[in-house]
């Protein structure tokens, strides 16, 4: 039985900053996690933000289900983009034999 995306099928690696909240100085962030294994999508999408509007996104991906990625989190993209994560969906089926992962959307 699966029960996590294959490491071998994240062929992408990514920067993540997990937002933390907001300081006198702008966004806060917390230590970063370097070299994350991740499937990054760059085709643009519209995306609901968690604030109702919608978006376009720059860029979507898939990492492992445990990943630490909040609303708000800076990714640095394989290209070198730095965009911000919009929404985060856990896929989880559990007792069937399919991936859990983590689905970010980025603006």
């Amino acid at each position: 039985m699966v029960s996590r995306v294959p490491e071998v099928l994240l062929r992408h690696r990514i920067r993540i900053e997990p937002y933390t909240g907001d300081s006198a100085y702008g966004p806060a962030y917390g230590p970063p996690a370097e070299a994350v294994p991740a499937l990054v999508d760059l085709t643009p999408r519209m995306v609901r933000a968690p604030d109702g509007r919608e978006v376009t996104g720059a860029a979507t991906f898939i990492a492992a289900p445990d990943i630490v990625c909040p609303p708000g989190s800076r990714v640095t993209l394989p290209d070198g983009r730095t965009a911000t994560a919009l929404t985060i969906t856990r896929h989880t089926a559990p007792g069937l034999p399919v991936p859990a992962c983590t689905e970010v959307s980025c603006e």
